[in-house]
């Protein structure tokens, strides 16, 4: 067998294949709408670009450190502590190549083969398929709602779980969980034992909620927890690839050596256009509280219309760029679960969607609302009109 096992047992993303396929079918003079992508649709600001060139044009060229340039570990602990009450010190943080090498990382550092890793479904597809590549083992935990509760997580426990991976605002679904609830999953981590990772990358991105980090929940919550967070989705920089590890320093440390023999330091130039982002807290925040206003508009439009689809039901969600809507009523003679109906809404009604079934949930889609709002006009419209 030419291909590792390890290789095999990982599946293909179906955000970007169908993502990639939507491109291509443009790419071929064909309209599509897409709802699939999961970066904004605006662009980064105009005060990080200029700090780009700057670096640019100062030579800024060269290898760092792996972690990540002194004064950005500073301003990542400063923006921690000033939106999160968490004090860290630079050695508490790793800079990566982006929130998912970060994520990637961890997950390589805490689980050992066997070891269980509970995470809510619906999940981040990117989830499931790194605890896989460290030989852990994925234990689900369905959410009513799409909330998770301490009662659910504890239902799932055993002597050989190690870890709980948590979203909030969460990737598909837009839910928050509150602090009450937050507070009950602390404590079971810490009775338990249990280390916990918190995706923490669409924290700016909320509406109707407050976010809330649980490693700030106290001491012995926060020496179990690792912060996962970065700077794509808040300030328009997927591109850039700069995410960022926050946690115990033993943690963090074996992180970076595993980044030291994957590829070094994250770019010399993004790391400066990311000091600038996170230390201009003034223009950082004027760019946002637009940003979510827009958002905000999108959500309520997408959230109603859907809901005036036939077989289809939205829960408007409080955080992120996605509505996790459930079609399962259109499902039937001509439509057999998520794949089937993204792939038949591609073709006949070319619109872009996310089958459910890559985030655990196979009676559901994703639709991302980072699109301007007369593409999600067009886009839903096309829905409508739907008869697969």
């Amino acid at each position: 067998m030419t291909i590792s096992k390890r290789a095999q047992n990982v599946s293909p993303s179906p955000t970007l294949s169908i993502t990639a396929k939507a491109k291509e079918m443009k790419a071929g003079g064909i309209d599509v709408v897409s709802f699939g992508a999961g970066e904004p649709d605006f662009d980064t600001p105009l005060f990080v670009k200029k700090a780009a060139i700057r670096a640019i044009n100062e030579g800024f060229t060269k290898y760092t450190a792996t972690s990540g340039i002194p004064e950005l570990k500073k301003a990542i602990c400063e923006k921690l502590k000033r939106d999160n009450n968490l004090v860290y010190g630079p050695g508490n943080i790793l800079v990566s190549n982006g929130a998912k090498q970060a994520l990637y990382n961890i997950i390589q550092v805490l689980i050992n083969p066997g070891d269980e890793v509970l995470m809510p479904v619906p999940y981040w597809a990117s989830y499931e398929e790194m605890v896989k590549l460290a030989g852990g083992i994925c234990v689900f935990v369905p959410a009513k709602n799409f909330k998770i509760n301490a009662s659910n997580i504890a239902s799932k426990i055993t002597s050989k779980t190690k870890l709980f991976i948590l979203n909030s605002p969460s990737n598909p679904t837009g839910m928050v969980i509150g602090r009450g609830e937050l507070k009950k999953i602390a404590d079971l981590c810490v009775r338990k034992n249990i280390f916990v990772i918190s995706d923490e990358i669409y924290e700016k991105i909320i509406y109707n909620a407050k976010h809330v980090s649980i490693a700030s929940l106290g001491e012995k919550i926060n020496n179990l927890t690792v912060v996962i967070n970065g700077v794509s989705k808040s300030h328009a920089m997927t591109g850039w690839r700069i995410g960022y590890a926050a946690g115990p320093e033993d943690i963090l440390k074996a992180a970076g050596n595993v980044q030291d023999h994957t590829t070094s330091n994250p770019n010399s130039i993004a790391q400066k256009a990311t000091l600038e982002a996170l230390a201009n807290v003034k223009e950082s925040d004027k760019f946002i509280a637009g940003v979510i206003s827009e958002y905000g508009k999108r959500r309520d439009y997408m959230v109603k219309t859907l809901n005036n689809i036939k077989g289809v039901r939205a829960i408007k969600p409080e955080g992120a760029f996605y509505v996790f809507a459930d079609v399962s009523g259109l499902y039937g003679k001509n439509i057999n679960g998520s794949m089937d109906l993204c792939g038949q809404l591609l073709e006949k009604a070319r619109i872009a969607l996310i089958p459910g079934i890559a985030f655990g949930d196979d009676n559901f889609v994703r639709l991302s609302f980072a699109a301007s709002m007369e593409n999600i006009k067009r886009g839903l419209e096309r829905f409508k009109k739907f008869d697969g």
